[in-house]
C-alpha cells in the first residue's frame, strides 16, 4: 500500500511538472507569435505613416497613454493570481505612479490623464512572476498577467488594422446595407431621434457606456475568477472576437449610417439625411460608394453587439447584481451603436450570431465535441455567411417585401439564441435541455458549485 502510494503521488507530481513545462512552453511560443504579430503591424504602420502598436505602446509608458482604463482592466487581471497583500501593494504603486506621473505631465502642459501606473506594475507583476514565484503559483500569476498585457496589445493591434480597412475598402457597401436595414423598419433613425431627444447628458452617458465596455467586460470576468481560473471565462471569448470580428471588415467594407448619410461623412455622403430623414432614394441598383480615408470600414458586424451579447450570457449564472449588469450594458450599447449611427439594424444581428457561434465553440470545454456543440457552431456560421450574402445580393428584394425578410431576420436570430441556451443554459431534464445534449449525466455548473461560487464552469 505504502509503496503503490508513493508510486502514484511520485506519478501525480511528474504529471504536474509536466502540465507546467507544456504550458510553459505553450507561454513562450504564444508570446513570441504575439511578438511577431506586433512587430509585423508597425512595420506596416510606419511604412503607410500610421501609429503603430510599438508607438502607442511607448506612449503607454512614457507619454499620453491611448486610453485611461484599459492598462488599469489588464492590471486588473494580473491581479486573480495575487494573494491579498500582493495585491495591495501593486495597486498602491499604480495609484502612486499615476499621480505622481499625472502631475509631471499636467505641469508640462499635458492632458490629465491616468494610465501609466496600470502599464508599469503590470509590467513589474510579469518580472515579479518569474523572478520570485514558482510552480502553480507563477503559472496562475502569468496567466492573468498575460490575459491582460494580450487586451491592451489586441487593442493596440485593433487601431492600425482599421487603418488597413480604409486602405482596402477604399468603396462601401452603405447602400446594400441601408435597403437590407429597411426591413427591420430603419432602427438606426429611430433611436438616432431617441438619443436626440435624451439630450447632451444622456448622449454622454451612452458614449461613456460604449466605449467603457471593456470595464464592465472585466467585472464579469474577475467574479468568474474569483476563486482560481474556470475552464472557461468571458475573457476568452471576448480575445476570439476580437481575433475572428475585424476580418469582417476588410471582407464588408461598410462605414455606418452617420458617415454615409449623415453630417460626419466629409463630403462623400450620399445626403445629410441621418437620423431625422430617411433618404427616399431609388436604390433599385445599389453600387459601391467611393468613401474618404478617414472613417474606418468596421461596422459589419457589429463587434460592440458581439461583446455586449458574450457579457450578457456570461453573467446569467452570476448573483441579482451581475445579472442586472450584464442586462443593463447589453440594452445600453444596443442603443449607443444604433443612437449614434455607428451601425444598421442588420450590423447588430450579424455581431450576434457571430458572438454565439464563437462561444459556443469554447463554451463548457468538459463536455467536449459532440453533436451538440458542432451542430451549433456549423449552424451558427451557416447563418452569418447567409446574411451576409443576403444583404450583399438581396438587399434590393428584402427592402421591398420587409413583412417577409424583417421577420425573418429576427426569426434566425430567435433561433439561434434558443439553440445556445438549450445547449448550455437549458435546465437538466426538461426538453430543451434534452434536444442541446443536457442530459441527466451532464453536470450543470451553475447547480453543482456552491453558492459562493455559482456560475464557474466545472474544471
Amino acid at each position: 500500500m505504502l509503496t503503490d502510494s508513493v508510486s502514484r503521488s511520485g506519478a501525480s507530481a511528474g504529471q504536474t511538472g509536466q502540465s507546467w513545462a507544456a504550458s510553459h512552453k505553450v507561454l513562450i511560443l504564444g508570446s513570441a507569435a504575439v511578438l511577431a504579430l506586433v512587430l509585423g503591424v508597425q512595420a506596416f504602420a510606419s511604412y503607410q505613416g500610421y501609429l503603430g502598436p510599438v508607438e502607442s505602446l511607448f506612449g503607454d509608458y512614457f507619454l499620453v497613454p491611448r486610453s485611461a482604463t484599459m492598462p488599469w482592466v489588464g492590471l486588473a487581471l494580473a491581479m486573480v493570481g495575487l494573494n491579498t497583500r500582493e495585491r495591495v501593494y501593486a495597486i498602491s504603486a499604480a495609484v502612486a505612479i499615476d499621480l505622481v506621473v499625472g502631475v509631471i505631465r499636467w505641469s508640462a502642459g499635458g492632458p490629465i490623464t491616468m494610465g501609466t501606473g496600470g502599464t508599469w506594475v503590470l509590467t513589474a507583476v510579469v518580472v515579479y512572476a518569474f523572478w520570485k514565484l514558482s510552480g502553480e503559483r507563477r503559472s496562475s500569476v502569468l496567466r492573468g498577467a498575460v490575459l491582460g498585457i494580450l487586451l491592451i496589445v489586441a487593442a493596440k493591434v485593433a487601431e492600425t488594422w482599421l487603418c488597413l480597412t480604409i486602405l482596402v475598402g477604399t468603396d462601401v457597401w452603405d447602400e446594400y446595407v441601408f435597403l437590407a436595414d429597411q426591413a427591420l423598419g430603419n432602427p438606426s433613425w429611430v433611436m438616432g431621434q431617441v438619443v436626440d431627444a435624451l439630450g447632451p447628458v444622456g448622449a454622454a452617458i451612452l458614449d461613456w457606456i460604449y466605449v467603457e465596455l471593456p470595464v464592465a467586460i472585466i467585472v464579469v470576468a474577475l467574479y468568474q475568477c474569483r476563486k482560481g481560473w474556470p475552464s472557461h471565462h468571458l475573457l476568452q471569448t471576448f480575445l476570439l472576437i476580437g481575433l475572428i470580428g475585424p476580418i469582417f471588415y476588410i471582407l464588408f467594407p461598410v462605414v455606418g449610417p452617420v458617415f454615409a448619410f449623415g453630417p460626419r461623412g466629409l463630403g462623400f455622403q450620399i445626403g445629410d439625411f441621418w437620423p431625422n430623414i430617411v433618404p427616399n432614394v431609388d436604390f433599385s441598383a445599389p453600387a459601391s460608394l467611393p468613401f474618404d480615408d478617414a472613417a474606418p470600414r468596421n461596422c459589419m458586424p457589429s463587434l460592440h453587439t458581439a461583446w455586449a451579447v458574450a457579457l450578457f450570457t456570461h453573467s446569467r449564472r452570476g448573483p441579482w447584481w451581475l445579472r442586472s449588469l450584464g442586462t443593463f450594458w447589453l440594452l445600453a450599447t444596443l442603443t449607443a451603436t444604433l443612437g449614434f449611427g455607428f451601425h444598421y439594424g442588420v450590423d447588430l444581428i450579424a455581431g450576434a450570431v457571430l458572438c454565439l457561434t464563437l462561444d459556443a465553440a469554447l463554451h463548457d470545454p468538459e463536455r467536449g465535441w459532440g453533436w451538440f456543440r458542432i451542430r451549433l457552431v456549423l449552424g451558427g456560421s451557416a447563418i452569418l455567411v447567409g446574411l451576409l450574402l443576403s444583404y450583399r445580393f438581396a438587399s434590393v428584394q428584402m427592402a421591398a417585401y420587409p413583412e417577409l425578410f424583417g421577420p425573418l431576420l429576427v426569426g434566425v436570430l430567435i433561433a439561434m439564441s434558443v439553440a445556445f441556451f438549450a445547449t448550455f443554459y437549458a435546465k437538466p431534464g426538461t426538453a430543451l435541455a434534452q434536444w442541446g445534449g443536457r442530459n441527466g449525466d451532464v453536470a450543470d455548473p451553475a447547480e453543482s458549485a456552491t453558492d459562493s461560487a455559482a456560475g464557474l464552469p466545472v474544471r
